[in-house]
């Protein structure tokens, strides 16, 4: 007797054999068992996951002489036939091989005749997607209403391609690919019965390989019999299939989670010798990945589906979740690369030293002294190195300037002495600027020198504030130590002082109200056009009113009436009904009433809002030329002939 391969017998013959599909298994059971048949089903899904084989067990059912159940009794002459593929009554049309109106015509010719053998006439096409649309058309009107003798069972591939009146008229049930631990279980059944020897290792690889289909698999498995000589072996089937072993992606991860770069190039070396397939390969890492991301977050979301759980688990513990998601996108990104590569080794090799040198944690001064020296680094040394710097540069670094302010309750008594550490107050803080100043580009010349002059500002409010009474310098203080502690200290980088010391953005309003407050209110009668700004910081006003106020100029003042302009790119947040919010905000700050007037129109002097935005925009230009003289982005750049995207740079407050 002719051998038969596995994959036709072991095709299940009920739904007991099924493996998987429990979601469809279970509609088709209860639907035989309560008799609330449909007169069309549809089943689609990729390829061996078990359509056509469902549609066959459903026509069982449904003619097996000891009545319609989801059991059919295998030993009538409808169930033997069926098994045997000559039953009658069972049509099976390959759709593929007769998509024209005419096979369709044909085929309905027949419809109305009653079963010779069975119960019903069953219509089974399989890839009913290749029929023409004329042929659809054709099938359309017996599909909608056929003779209660007839069953239609549809199996597809591509359910997109169906038009959408076929869809309407059939119970449709998508079938699922199925997890490599239920083919693995499967399998072993499957050889334990035929009795081969066999590594769980190697049907491990087969699963994977098999990508979710069940006749895949058991494809597979006769060609390693064949090719392992009845003992499948893990080493075999890995030399069979062509790709590299799953242990060798956990040891990349390894190499890739140590920093080590010397031996990452060596396995990939090591891997050459067995000619990979480098685009399996590239997606068995990012599958690994992706597990180890979901281990990070949700320990319990990981299952051992591919036999792996404790590897995942434990590289989970080496990588950092930036790493991780920078590692996968990367690997996501190359995978056209790697594609359209001339030599794959070399594009694959690139794709994992990006990973690698990309990461924020890897030291790239260790990638020079090792191709320069050919030294052996041990992994992590130059990150311990960078933290030494670090922690040396910050012992050595000057104490915050606000912790040379005397304390307040001995303000009365050393007024004199008061005025000196004013005046160090400044000199430090000029000092710090220049330093700045001389560390960066010349670029940054016209903004150091604006900080330098916002910088004696603050030392004279500083001044002012402690030649006050005992009681009004320690308030004063505490509102103080903000703005004399921003003065940058030397830090170990650029980008470290652009990170810690740079504010991120605020609205408009919200950053005119953060500029230092001045040691006492404005009053109704010193107030003017030029300290409009330095009054809103002094107002207790939120919403539309303060927006409004925001984005407007004082231009007189005449006793207690004020006449206010609003800048007219904002006119659409203006009504008549905010003047006399506006004016009771004004009438509290001042303690008497006051008579407001506003007008439309373009301003001419800085608005509150303008300054904010113009504050905004230096800073951001500092923060952005401060992370470009960064050492190791110029490193980043030079090495790799890249280019900083400015407009992608943002606060770490962000």
């Amino acid at each position: 007797m002719s051998y038969q391969v596995l994959a036709r017998k072991w095709r299940p013959s009920n739904f007991t054999q099924v493996a998987g599909q429990s979601h469809v298994l279970k509609s088709l059971i209860n639907a035989l068992d309560n008799q609330r048949l449909h007169h069309a089903y549809l089943f689609t899904g990729t390829r061996g996951v078990g359509k056509t084989t469902l549609a066959r067990i459903l026509a069982k059912c449904l003619n097996c002489e000891e009545g319609i159940s989801s059991t059919p009794c295998e030993k009538c002459d409808s169930c033997n036939e069926i098994n045997q593929g000559r039953f009658i009554d069972l049509i099976e049309v390959d759709a593929a091989s007769r998509t024209k109106v005419e096979d369709t015509r044909e085929l309905l010719e027949n419809v109305q005749y009653t079963p010779t053998r069975g119960r019903y006439k069953v219509y089974l096409i399989d890839e009913v997607h290749m029929l023409s649309n004329h042929s659809f058309n054709a099938l359309l009107k017996t599909l909608e209403e056929p003779p209660p003798h007839v069953k239609f069972l549809f199996a597809t591939t591509d359910p997109q391609k169906l038009p959408i009146t076929i869809l309407s008229r059939c119970l449709q049930f998508n079938l699922k690919n199925l997890s490599p631990e239920l083919i693995v279980n499967y399998l072993q059944t499957v050889l334990d019965s035929e009795e081969i020897a066999y590594v769980e290792e190697a049907l491990w690889q087969i699963a994977a390989a098999a990508a979710g289909s069940m006749r895949d698999a058991l494809t597979l498995v006769d060609q390693a019999i064949a090719y392992c000589q009845g003992d499948i072996k893990a080493q075999g089937v890995i030399e069979m299939l062509g790709v590299p072993e799953q242990r060798q992606v956990y040891e990349l991860l390894e190499c890739m989670a140590q920093r080590d770069a010397s031996r990452l190039l060596q396995l990939i070396t090591q891997m050459a010798e067995q000619t990979p397939d480098y685009a399996h390969t590239l997606d068995s890492l990012l599958t690994t990945l992706h597990r180890i991301a979901l281990a990070q977050v949700v320990k319990d979301a990981i299952d051992n589906s591919y036999g792996d759980k404790e590897q995942v688990l434990q590289l989970a513990g080496q990588f950092s979740a930036e790493d991780i998601q920078l590692y996968y996108q990367i690997g996501n990104k190359g995978r056209d690369e790697l594609r359209m590569a001339a030599d794959l080794r070399a594009a694959f090799e690139m794709l994992l030293l990006r990973m690698l040198l990309f990461s924020p944690d890897y030291e790239s001064g260790s990638v020079g002294e090792t191709t320069a020296n050919n030294d052996e680094v041990a992994p992590g040394a130059g990150i311990a190195e960078k933290k030494k710097t670090d922690e040396r540069l910050e012992a050595t670094t000057e104490p915050p300037v606000s912790s040379q302010v005397t304390p307040a309750s001995d303000a009365t008594d050393q007024a004199p002495r008061d005025q000196e550490a004013s005046e160090q107050i400044a000199a430090s803080t000029m000092a710090h600027s220049e330093s700045r100043s001389a560390q960066t580009t010349t670029s940054h010349l016209a903004t150091n020198e604006v900080a330098r002059a916002e910088a004696k500002d603050e030392a004279k409010d500083v001044a002012k504030i402690q030649a006050a009474p005992a009681t009004e310098a320690t308030n004063s203080a505490v509102g103080t130590d903000t703005s004399v502690d921003t003065v940058p200290s030397v830090g170990s980088g650029a980008t470290q002082s652009a990170a810690s010391n740079q504010a991120a953005p605020a609205p408009a309003a919200d950053v005119a109200k953060s500029a230092p407050a001045i040691s006492e209110p404005i009053t109704l009668a010193m107030l003017a056009p030029e300290n409009w700004v330095s009054l809103y910081s002094q107002l207790e006003v939120t919403g539309i009113a303060a927006n409004v106020i925001a984005n407007t100029e004082l231009l007189q003042v005449d006793g207690s009436q004020l006449s206010l302009r609003l800048d007219e790119t904002q006119s659409a947040v203006y009504s008549d009904d905010i003047v006399p919010r506006i004016s009771q905000v004004l009438a509290a700050h001042f303690a008497e009433p006051v008579e407001l007037s506003i007008e439309i129109g373009q301003v001419v002097n800085e608005t509150p809002a303008q300054q904010g935005q113009r504050i905004r925009q230096e800073t951001y230009e500092q923060m952005v030329d401060e992370f470009e003289q960064d050492e190791h982005v110029q490193e980043l750049t030079r090495r790799f002939s890249g280019r900083v995207a400015r407009e992608s740079i943002a606060p770490l407050e962000d």
